[in-house]
């Protein structure tokens, strides 16, 4: 069981719960096609962020398995709401999750991402205990697949065209690590 303290500060960021005020800033990004490329959702009008954020502001703790933390990641110096980050329990009996990770295309480049994926795995392994962590992602979203080799997560598989995602069929690609591989 997990109930972080908020906000989760970093060096450059402050991860937190989303509220009803990050509408604006999480539709941004969310609406633009070029961020939801190689994820499973279409670029989002304002209607489904809202219902979206009204999900992910409930999604602070990890009580039981399939429980996930979906946090607003902000600029530690502005507050300005740059991304998300996610830690999904997956399993109890195999203490495994995953994390995730979504960015706003003017803050990409400057390491906030694994910035903030290095807590969601520290949160895993130090908070909640769990051995293994994994990160999945379209094969073909190299940024994506350098910041879990910059956490020293170990590519373990590519699936070839595993899943038909809007309209066609896609690879998706497998990064690892366990809790004797983490180095906080």
């Amino acid at each position: 069981m997990l109930k972080p303290d908020y906000p989760i500060t970093t060096p450059r960021l402050l991860l937190r719960p989303f509220t009803p005020d990050d509408l604006d800033a999480l539709h941004t990004y969310e609406s633009r096609p070029d961020v939801a490329r190689y994820l499973y959702w279409e670029p989002r009008d304002r209607a489904t962020t809202r219902t979206f954020l009204d999900k992910k502001i409930t999604r602070t703790s990890l009580l039981e398995e399939g429980d996930a933390l979906d946090l607003a990641i902000t600029l530690r110096h502005t507050g300005e709401l740059i991304g998300q980050s996610l830690l999904i329990w997956t399993s109890k009996q195999h203490r495994q999750g995953e994390i995730g990770y979504v960015l706003h295309p003017d803050h990409h480049g400057h390491g906030y991402a694994t910035e903030a994926a290095h807590e969601m795995l520290r949160l895993g392994f130090d908070s909640l205990g769990l051995h293994r962590i994994t990160g999945r992602l379209d094969a073909r979203n190299t940024a994506s697949a350098r910041v879990l080799e910059k956490l020293h997560m170990r590519r373990e598989a590519t699936l070839i065209e595993n899943e038909f995602v809007k309209g066609e069929w896609s690879s998706e690609t497998i990064y690892a690590i366990l809790d004797s591989e983490w180095t906080p």
